[in-house]
């Protein structure tokens, strides 16, 4: 009976730590960043290797089999608006994603 006891309370308490670990650093992003020139073209030449990397894996899944055609074409579509939101907020990530969290707009 004691033994269940300890195992309870550490499961809380180490699931009141990574709680805490996963919530604060989400909270304290903000998006009041400007980037300089250098940085911006920095960050396009890093976003467009990733794009293209992305690319190349999206269509070796197609073609092993792994995804459909259809699905393959789906996803490197969502790349490219994903790139050019990026490009549109010179590169600077928009982390609101209001649309996931419907339950906390109740």
């Amino acid at each position: 009976m004691i033994r269940l006891w300890k195992k309870w309370l550490i499961a809380g308490f180490m699931m009141s730590l990574l709680a805490g670990i996963t919530i604060s650093p989400v909270q304290a992003e903000t998006n009041d960043v400007t980037l300089t020139d250098k940085q911006i073209a920095e960050m396009k030449t890093l976003q467009q290797e990733l794009v293209e990397k992305e690319k190349t894996i999206i269509n070796k899944y197609v073609e092993y089999g792994v995804l459909t055609e259809e699905k393959g074409k789906n996803i490197l579509e969502h790349l490219d608006r994903k790139y050019k939101m990026l490009e549109e907020n010179q590169f600077v990530p928009k982390w609101d994603h209001k649309h996931h969290h419907k339950k906390d707009k109740e």
